[in-house]
């Protein structure tokens, strides 16, 4: 406890010191040398299947995908990351999987191993028929490719892409491993707040007071109470994030909440506050910025802390640093 609570005073003072450091960024010779960022002190190895905390189901996956990595930019960051303040690297967008051994794109709605793919695809289509709520009923269990429920190992790389589904269902360890395969880690809790903050370090991304619907947060309808008429309950359900209210998805694409952006100069980080909630760098378990249905007006201050690092369920995601 006493670590997290240095760690939340980092970045109090990350927050307060943003605006002189964006000056000294400003101010700084254009034939300065960027600082060098040092190297993931990280290497994280393939886990044994969580610790699961609650039990749930899925949904339909497109056809298979091929990921491959963004072409390199001139600059001190990769092309699908923002630079902030020189200081290090975040990326634009909340993270998909994709597997490094074929390229192809992981289901988001599963939990990125073949054996927990498998169990949950099949379980939750045998659920699916008790269901007590018309939409646990009705709503299809998405289906993974058939090579991720033949295969016997996943490598998951984390990839910044626009315009995609998300990946849910991370445990931070899974979430550290991932950007790990992408030569990334995972950002510091100082970090995180201060891309979130934005250029004029600001408690939203958007500005200093709480906007209904400016970030994808606080949404009236939870997907669990939808599917199974109980918000507390079905929390690994791979149906979770297909659930929509009104005809808008409760889980949107990466970048499709425009005015959720934290700007960096000519550049912006999306979905920051809401979305998904994401793990930052801490094993004994936090994730920030809240998700779609959680009832925060937190905004970049938004932090949980009650589950340990091989805890996941629907809501939680990453974003990697550098």
């Amino acid at each position: 406890m006493a670590r997290r609570a240095a760690r939340r005073a980092r970045a109090r003072l990350s927050s307060a010191f943003l605006g002189a450091a964006v000056c000294a960024s400003a101010c700084s010779r254009p034939d300065e040398p960027a600082p060098a960022v040092p190297p993931s002190a990280t290497t994280a190895a393939v886990e044994p299947p969580p610790r699961v905390l609650f039990l749930p189901d899925a949904a339909a996956h497109p056809g298979p995908v091929v990921v491959t990595p963004p072409p390199a930019r001139s600059g001190r960051c990769p092309s699908d990351m923002v630079d902030v303040l020189g200081r290090f690297c975040i990326d634009r967008y909340e993270a998909t999987l994709s597997d490094s051994g074929t390229g192809r794109l992981l289901s988001q709605f599963y939990y990125p191993t073949p054996e927990i793919t498998r169990r949950e695809y099949e379980r939750w289509q045998r659920r699916k028929r008790d269901m007590d709520t018309a939409l646990g009923a009705i709503l299809a269990v998405p289906a993974p490719e058939e090579w991720e429920l033949t295969a016997t190992r996943f490598e998951p790389v984390a990839s910044s892409v626009p315009d995609v589904i998300p990946h849910g269902y991370l445990s931070g360890r899974t979430a550290e491993h991932s950007c790990a395969n992408a030569g990334k880690r995972l950002c510091r809790i100082e970090e995180w707040v201060t891309a979130c903050r934005g250029q004029q370090n600001r408690k939203f991304p958007y500005g200093e007071q709480y906007v209904e619907g400016a970030c994808n947060v606080c949404r009236a309808t939870h997907p669990a109470r939808a599917l199974h008429g109980n918000a507390s309950i079905g929390h690994l359900d791979p149906r979770l994030n297909l659930v929509t209210e009104d005809g808008d998805p409760l889980l949107r694409k990466t970048g499709a909440t425009p005015r959720c952006k934290s700007e960096w100069g000519t550049d912006a980080v999306y979905d920051m506050v809401g979305n998904l909630d994401e793990w930052i760098d801490d094993p004994e378990g936090t994730f920030v910025g809240g998700f779609f249905s959680r009832g925060t007006h937190e905004g970049c201050d938004s932090i949980i802390e009650v589950h340990d690092y091989t805890y996941y369920d629907y809501s939680l995601g990453v974003r990697c640093c550098k």
